[in-house]
């Protein structure tokens, strides 16, 4: 019983954590995986991104996490060109990958040439070398995960207090 209350535990508290994080950060995903090669050589796949969203307005240089409508992954790509509309004074922004040839309106929906705001989950502050692997690794080899979910259910089923 005690090990059901400390897993218990440990998720709540992990559950709080990304909710505090998402608060203070003003992201709605404080902390992304880079799953590919498009931002070498200055992040690589597997690297941890840390994200936060201010109302400052989004410049050319920065790097941002962002949703294509219809897509559920998102994207890791640096703004190369910011349009800001006369008429309401939103600022739309041109994104591409740095090892990319060209940029992202391939990427946008159908007869979309730039995002809006709203598609920018965050902007990339730190990032941590290599850690996503894991997640990457559990994703594309589902067998890894299904072994170590059933590994540490039978450690916690066998081990003794």
């Amino acid at each position: 019983m005690e090990r059901c209350t400390v897993s218990g535990m440990i998720v709540t508290s992990a559950l709080i954590i990304w909710k505090g994080l998402m608060c203070v950060t003003g992201s709605e995903s404080p902390v992304v995986v880079v799953l590919s090669g498009s931002m070498e050589p200055g992040f690589k796949r597997g690297d941890i991104l840390f994200l936060h969203m201010s109302k400052d307005p989004i410049r050319a240089g920065e790097i941002v996490v962002f949703n294509i409508d219809g897509r559920e992954i998102p994207i890791v790509h640096r703004v190369i060109k910011v349009h800001e509309r006369q008429d309401t004074g939103e600022v739309d922004v041109l994104t591409k990958g740095d090892n990319n040839y060209g940029d992202d309106r391939l990427l946008y929906a159908q007869g979309q040439q730039y995002l809006q705001r709203h598609h920018i989950m965050g902007r990339a502050v730190g990032f941590l070398p290599y850690v996503g692997w894991v997640t990457i690794i559990m994703t594309e080899k589902p067998i890894i995960k299904y072994i170590l979910i059933g590994a540490l259910g039978l450690l916690v089923i066998t081990s003794k207090d």
